[in-house]
């Protein structure tokens, strides 16, 4: 089964590979890197003013991304998971609800959405690792990684979730959240964490 890609170019011979990472490695890694930064800002030691930017950041690109090409990608080569699928859509749209009304003593609903989060989607990517070819899956890791450099870094959960719409919305949304960052000295990435998570 061949998996539904985002126009690209040809690939330029038989046996050709591109260069870059797997969609499947990107998401998993991203996953642990949340849930370890949830576990920093949820532990007894925790300082949560410090990380819950970052977090919010971190977590508005990710779901951001994931909704433009990877569940796109799951419902397109594996039909049986499109309810599966919605209802992942519908909980990312209750995270990101969730985060833009997040405080300190809210934290705990946030950490709880994020495990779920990771659980259904790893399900789905493992259920993807199955049909999807080595290079289908680096292809789209490279347009997720494009696509998450683009999203938005504060939750906008009334955007559109699906394609084509979220493709044109959520860029145009992220360039206005990127010059509010700018202007206001917020931190967006793991690495601008005094110790970013791993994964």
């Amino acid at each position: 089964m061949t998996v539904p890609l985002p126009p690209l170019p040809p690939a330029p011979d038989e046996g050709y590979r591109p260069g870059g990472r797997s969609i499947a490695d990107i998401v998993e890694q991203e996953h642990r890197q949340l849930l370890e930064l949830v576990g920093q800002l949820t532990g007894p030691e925790a300082i949560p003013e410090q990380g819950l930017p970052v977090l919010t950041a971190a977590l508005s690109r990710h779901l951001s991304a994931e909704e433009q090409y990877l569940l796109p990608a799951v419902r397109a080569a594996l039909p049986e998971t499109a309810e599966r699928v919605d209802h992942e859509i519908d909980a990312d749209a209750g995270l990101l609800t969730a985060l833009r009304a997040l405080a300190e003593d809210g934290l705990g609903e946030v950490a709880e959405r994020v495990r779920r989060h990771v659980e259904g989607v790893d399900t789905l990517v493992a259920a993807l690792r199955g049909v999807a070819t080595e290079e289908e899956l680096i292809r789209l890791g490279n347009r997720l990684e494009i696509a998450e450099e683009a999203a938005p870094t504060r939750p906008h959960p009334a955007t559109p979730a699906t394609p084509p719409w979220n493709r044109i919305v959520e860029p145009a949304v992220g360039v206005v959240d990127k010059v509010r960052d700018v202007v206001t000295g917020r931190p967006t990435y793991l690495a601008d964490l005094p110790e970013p998570p791993r994964g």
